[in-house]
């Protein structure tokens, strides 16, 4: 059964998905870095869904449970049961927030509770394909590994068991702030290495980046079972992520290993059909890159003739564009921006962007406007003709 995960954009969510990726094989994982954001990402989840004829798992991880998300809860089921047995689909939500058992309260579901879990509640959605889990005692990553049975499709790699242990451990006791717990220390790095390392080099989206940062989390947690304090972990960091870089580039054709690590991934990113959406001008939209990394790849893309000009929009709304015909700047006009001919920048009209479609479907109607039934008619031409 295909497997979806959407899961939160911090430490715990990446934990989760990190876990998630040791006992399944997820064909998508979307990263949600604000609950205000959930509904549109679910919303579009559902007629995803609703379209889809196979059945499919989608897997909800440490996405507080508000309004929006309680009425695709219920939309789900409502779907799912107009639909043939053999093809009804499985929605799994693992939650520890104390205001999304609230939140329920308020929509008129009650917990029950677990017998074996006092602190655990069971949510009855009237479907037995949806599971609704929320363990106020638990971080996401936790509630991933033990109710993996859920979803999992295999075993994790023996030789990982350890590192595994020790990143549950460790990111429940920073995502519940128990400072007194020993692996307290440990969590705190690891959550400084995922914030200095989520977005750098390889972009939210792209095939790559969950399997790096899951690497470079369970690296980084094979160095604290080893004995690295936080200190020597944080300066070996940069190896670690070398380590990783080195054996994503390893069959490139054009790979220098003399360049920095952004260097080299920026090679590999301008050539990645995955990043990018072209648009109908031929403009190149990605979303998420970093500021550096954007630079380096739109420079190599560029350079290779493959677009004369690039947008990149972030998660915050802010868009940066690069040419080399002198558009850049027409194109950051048109979202209250400004700069240079072939360097500019300006602001999407919403003011935040959750994926790459979701930045597509805002800039498109910006930089290329449907055109009128009127100017799309065959006489058009001939409008001003004075023949």
């Amino acid at each position: 059964m295909r497997l979806t995960q959407i899961t939160h954009h911090d430490l715990d969510g990446y934990g989760a998905a990190t876990l998630v990726a040791s006992y399944a094989e997820p064909a998508r994982i979307v990263h949600v870095p604000r609950y205000g954001d959930v509904g549109p990402v679910v919303d579009d989840e559902l007629k995803r869904l609703t379209k889809t004829k196979a059945a499919e798992m989608v897997l909800i991880t440490d996405l507080g449970i508000e309004e929006p998300t309680i009425a695709f809860l219920r939309r789900f089921a409502a779907m799912n049961r107009k639909r043939e047995p053999e093809a009804q689909h499985r929605l799994i939500v693992l939650d520890h927030h104390t205001s999304s058992i609230d939140q329920m309260r308020r929509q008129n579901l009650e917990p029950k509770p677990d017998a074996d879990n006092p602190r655990l509640s069971r949510f009855d959605l009237g479907d037995p394909s949806v599971t609704v889990l929320i363990d106020e005692n638990s971080s996401a990553t936790r509630m991933v590994d033990t109710h993996r049975a859920l979803f999992a499709t295999r075993e994790a790699d023996p030789a990982r068991a350890e590192d595994l242990a020790l990143l549950v451990a460790s990111v429940d006791a920073l995502d519940l702030w128990r400072k007194e717990d020993p692996h307290f220390p440990g969590g705190f790095a690891l959550d400084e290495i995922f914030w200095d390392n989520v977005g750098t080099l390889v972009p939210v989206g792209h095939p790559a980046h969950d399997p790096f940062v899951a690497r470079l989390l369970l690296e980084a947690t094979a160095k604290l079972r080893a004995g690295a304090t936080p200190a020597e972990l944080e300066r070996a960091v940069p190896a670690i992520r070398g380590a990783i870089v080195d054996d994503l580039m390893r069959d490139a054709p054009d790979d220098d290993a003399r360049l920095t690590t952004r260097q080299r991934m920026a090679r590999a990113l301008a050539r990645s059909d995955a990043l990018f959406h072209a648009l109908p001008d031929g403009t190149l939209l990605s979303f998420a890159l970093d500021a550096g990394t954007f630079q380096r790849v739109s420079d190599l893309v560029m350079a290779s003739g493959r677009a004369k000009r690039l947008v990149n929009v972030q998660r915050a709304g802010t868009l940066s564009f690069r040419s080399i015909d002198g558009t850049a700047l027409d194109g950051a006009r048109l979202f209250r921006g400004g700069g240079h001919q072939d360097a500019a920048g300006g602001k999407l009209p919403s003011g935040t962007a959750f994926s790459l479609g979701d930045a597509v479907a805002q800039v498109e109607p910006v930089l290329n406007p449907p055109k009128s039934a009127a100017a799309n008619s065959p006489f058009a031409a001939l409008k001003n003709w004075k023949g």
